[in-house]
């Protein structure tokens, strides 16, 4: 059987997520379009030409199944609706009851596709308590590209990756004492810097790292961040969810004021600490590798490069099953209703059981 494959985003940092199943889609010789609800995904689209540019020619295209990267997705396409989720869990801080926003339900989705026994462990419960969805753990697919991961050669210059979140109270991208410290770093020379901002912080923020660059600074401006996880031997961030994707190659990363004292981080809180974290996270120190590798084993255990392989098989293989043991997704009549006025397509179609084409 043939199949057609959405690839769902809103913001061009979800293109990383979706290319490798891309990819795959590609290689298996089924059908695979994009679409972004919003103008930052759509710009970073402009140069594929498998995008479907209107709401109304994805309604019109009749997907099977629909992966999005978003937080929900509209109730009124064809298709199995798939969480492929837009980053790892973060943990940048809990919501009520110490819950985290990774974990939240929008009642959107039939299945969700998980990264590790982390997440799966919580979206499992979910399931037996809603009772309108499955949980299948595949790994992500944004992660594809770090496999197989080549040990780097050691340079007599230390390789330092810097990336951050947009948040005004987390980000360390804002602080004006580590700016000029990293100025000061690389103005030294004793160490490299590769630096990447989110793309939703302020342009004067971007623009003012951007001029650092120069023999020891590069500023990146892109959302695909494998080729520089590769490239550095540490990572400086704050609570950015690139923290986890670095970690997955067994390299430390210290963090700039994290709102959790992690024992797999090396956390700090002034930026005069800044240097003596660096030297101690390019020592690789025992304990900390240990407490790293225990962490991505819940995080990610997949190391094949092949989660995004494991996720178009489990749409697929899902896609065919018998789901009558599964409720109605929940009424969610203002949630709909904000979906169609973002989208200007107003429908009473909505498809409240979970999509499924017999074989």
């Amino acid at each position: 059987m043939h199949y057609k494959f959405l690839i769902y985003i809103s913001y061009s940092y979800a293109l990383p997520i979706g290319t490798p199943l891309e990819k795959e889609i590609l290689s298996r010789g089924d059908s695979v379009m994009w679409f972004s609800d919003l103008d930052d995904g759509k710009t970073a689209l402009q140069g594929k030409n498998n995008v479907l540019d209107t709401i109304k020619s994805v309604v019109n295209y009749e997907p099977d199944i629909v992966l999005a990267a978003t937080n929900d997705v509209p109730d009124f396409i064809s298709g199995l609706k798939v969480q492929i989720f837009h980053g790892f869990n973060a943990q940048k801080r809990p919501e009520g009851n110490n819950k985290f926003a990774h974990f939240r339900l929008r009642g959107f989705f039939d299945l969700y596709c998980t990264q590790g026994p982390s997440t799966t462990s919580v979206f499992k419960l979910l399931q037996k308590k809603h009772q309108y969805f499955e949980v299948k753990e595949t790994g992500w697919s944004k992660v594809d590209p770090l496999f197989p991961i080549v040990e780097k050669e050691k340079n007599s210059l230390p390789t330092i990756m810097i990336a951050s979140t947009f948040s005004k109270r987390l980000s360390l991208a804002l602080h004006d004492d580590v700016f000029k410290t990293i100025q000061q770093l690389a103005a030294s020379g004793k160490y490299n810097f590769l630096m990447v901002l989110h793309p939703k912080l302020p342009n004067d923020i971007k623009d003012k790292w951007e001029n650092l660059n120069g023999n020891h600074f590069t500023y990146y401006n892109t959302t695909d961040l494998a080729p520089l996880l590769k490239k550095a031997d540490i990572m400086f961030a704050d609570t950015t969810s690139a923290i986890q994707e670095f970690l997955i190659q067994l390299k430390p990363v210290v963090t700039y004021r994290h709102t959790f004292n992690h024992d797999y981080l090396i956390n700090i809180e002034t930026a005069n600490a800044i240097e003596s974290a660096f030297d101690e996270a390019l020592n690789y120190p025992e304990e900390l590798i240990t407490n790293i590798n225990t962490f991505i084993n819940q995080l990610h255990p997949y190391f094949d490069g092949k989660s995004s392989k494991r996720v178009v098989e489990t749409c697929i293989s899902f896609l065919h099953e018998d789901k009558s043991h599964l409720k109605n997704k929940p009424l969610n009549l203002i949630r709909k209703y904000k979906i169609r006025k973002r989208l200007g397509y107003f429908t009473l179609k909505s498809y409240s059981k979970p999509y499924t084409i017999k074989q």
